[in-house]
């Protein structure tokens, strides 16, 4: 509660004659003030938009229940990333042969220039990077690797399961990588 002080006569006479002025009291109560202050500040918390969390928006093309409807790519086109423990990355172009003489290794530093290089060599319209991720891999991993596709313009690119033959191939080239001690 506030109250203004109103008893001071600066400037009156004092004396036998002279008739006192009356002293009004003036007190103003502020508590409908608090409560339109908590009104407001209520009432703006409720407008105000919060902050809309950023996720990356990817285009999913529809399932085909048949394997032989399935979108193909041209083998040429294709290259497939395989993500690795430790920010490794294997890739092959085409399809895997028997040997492995394709399968090469790189890191996230160095696979922009293998991209960038492949998107040169290659029609757009043929172009599909095809993303796998080994069990050892983690989910930073793929989110780099899907802001490397963003940031090169690569538009066709499928994240997909990796197959048994690939992931024992990336086990043994990251121990066969590995410093002996």
């Amino acid at each position: 509660m506030a109250e203004m002080d109103t008893s001071s006569g600066g400037g009156h006479k004092k004396g036998p004659g002279v008739k006192k002025g009356k002293k009004l009291s003036t007190r103003v109560d502020l508590t409908p003030m608090v409560d339109l202050g908590f009104l407001l500040i209520t009432f703006f918390i409720f407008t105000t938009t919060m902050s809309q969390p950023t996720a990356l928006k990817l285009m999913l093309p529809k399932d085909a229940d048949k394997p032989e409807e399935q979108n193909k790519a041209k083998e040429s086109g294709v290259i497939t990333l395989l993500l690795g423990k430790d920010n490794t990355v294997f890739y092959y172009e085409g399809q895997l042969d028997n040997t492995a003489s394709n399968f090469k290794s790189s890191n996230f530093s160095g696979i922009r220039e293998v991209l960038l290089d492949k998107k040169r060599r290659t029609p757009e319209k043929d172009l599909v990077v095809v993303l796998k991720a080994s069990s050892e891999s983690t989910y930073k991993n793929v989110v780099d690797i899907l802001d490397e596709m963003s940031i090169n313009v690569l538009k066709r690119y499928a994240l997909v399961d990796i197959s048994k033959q690939e992931e024992e191939l990336v086990k043994i080239s990251v121990a066969n990588a590995a410093p002996a001690n």
